[in-house]
């Protein structure tokens, strides 16, 4: 059979996948915390990794595994970690596997809560530069001899600079460097990250994937780019069999297990029943978004728009190039100064004011004042964030409604003047 067309995969993965009894097509919860062993050596070798199996859940368990499976596949991986949130995922990774002494290059436009993790690691001891990813040339001039790794967002919020990730996994690949890529804003259905020599993928399952805004998840993904026998921190004890796999075990044991960031059966459950129809949710929600960011950049009322689907983006062609399906569907927009941006969220009717992205909903948030509350004035002219910004994370409603709330609340104001 040729190879089948992405909703139809995400939607028979779960089935085809998995050990399902009954004919079941969802893999079952479980609930159980603890796995009993009849025979005492089973659960030796599965705690000195000489078996696959579970021993406790916080580290494992059948609900979660099945997940890991679907998505490792669906991102053509060697493996796949999932923990109970998207900074889980990241906070885990970064600690199993970089050491106090060494540096690492990172995105200058790093969501909020990534660039505060950041600020955590440089009080351990981790050096971090930070950089404009859309010039190969910075992440080249921030160079060292002690660098590990580069870690970039493939399309940055809220202001949607968009990475020159192609060339940054090429120069990563030539240094040896481990290649981290957050592609929770253009996940699988739009983005090949293994394809762009990214080393491991890190992504929140909170938001695409899932979709329905109920359920709280995140993920890493080893796309077996990388060849861990080079790699200076794997410790002795996580050196045995497939050194595929070394780095993934070192991030579930020191990460994972240590730190114990563990995603619920249940969460697995919700999340690969919402993966069911990402490609569906994902491909309407970039529609509207292309369509919506047009309407705006030609309001007069609107300063700009920041969305890579637009002709002016500064990485518009980038994004064409390795983007499809869509140009993801987060986009921001400043206000004209004269306007009042609590007022304007406060008109809208259809379109929520809530924290959150890839959700099924509309959502808007008045960026500076909100999630860059904690960064300074500098830090935010740095990222292009302006005090009259508000995010949109657009959703799968039918875009002539979307338009006609922004019409309607952007036309209570006078012109300004």
């Amino acid at each position: 059979m040729s190879r089948q067309g992405m909703t139809t995969q995400l939607v028979h993965l779960d089935r085809k996948n998995n050990n399902i009894e009954q004919g079941a097509v969802h893999s079952p919860t479980t609930n159980s915390v603890l796995y009993e062993y009849e025979d005492a050596q089973g659960i030796i070798d599965v705690f000195q990794g000489k078996q696959a199996g579970h021993v406790y859940s916080r580290s494992s368990s059948p609900s979660v595994s099945a997940l890991q499976e679907m998505i490792n596949e669906l991102e053509g991986g060697e493996g796949a970690l999932c923990f109970a949130t998207g900074m889980g995922a990241i906070s885990s990774t970064f600690l199993a596997l970089f050491r106090q002494g060494e540096h690492i290059i990172v995105s200058r436009y790093l969501f909020g809560n990534t660039r505060s993790f950041m600020g955590t690691l440089e009080s351990f001891g981790i050096q971090i530069s930070y950089v404009d990813v859309t010039k190969l040339t910075e992440v080249i001039d921030a160079y060292q001899p002690n660098t590990r790794a580069v870690f970039c967002e493939t399309i940055a919020n809220p202001v949607t600079q968009v990475a020159d990730i192609q060339s940054i996994g090429r120069y990563c690949k030539e240094r040896g460097i481990l290649f981290i890529v957050d592609n929770t804003m253009t996940p699988f259905v739009i983005f090949n990250a293994k394809a762009m020599n990214a080393s491991l993928v890190v992504t929140s399952l909170t938001k695409y994937l899932s979709g329905h805004g109920n359920v709280l998840g995140g993920a890493v993904i080893d796309t077996g780019n990388y060849d861990w026998q080079t790699f200076p921190n794997i410790q002795p004890q996580y050196q045995n069999g497939d050194a595929s796999q070394w780095g993934l075990t070192q991030i579930k044991k020191k990460g994972l297990r240590d730190l114990g960031a563990t995603l619920a059966p249940q969460s697995a459950h919700a999340i690969s029943i919402g993966m069911e129809t990402l490609a569906l949710r994902t491909q309407k929600a970039c529609d509207n978004a292309l369509k919506l960011a047009t309407f705006l950049a030609s309001h007069e009322k609107i300063e700009r728009v920041f969305y890579p689907g637009l002709s002016n983006h500064p990485q518009h062609y980038i994004a064409r190039e390795h983007f499809h399906d869509g140009y993801g569907a987060i986009l921001s927009f400043t206000l004209a100064k004269a306007l009042d941006v609590v007022a304007l969220l406060n008109a809208l009717e259809l379109v929520i004011c809530a924290t959150h992205l890839g959700d099924n909903r509309t959502l808007a948030l008045p960026v500076a004042a909100t999630i860059y509350a904690e960064n300074t004035a500098k830090e935010r002219a740095q990222m292009g964030i302006d005090d009259q910004m508000i995010r949109l994370s657009v959703g799968i409603e039918d875009i002539d409604d979307l338009v006609s709330d922004f019409s309607r609340a952007l036309n209570k104001f006078n012109q300004p003047g």
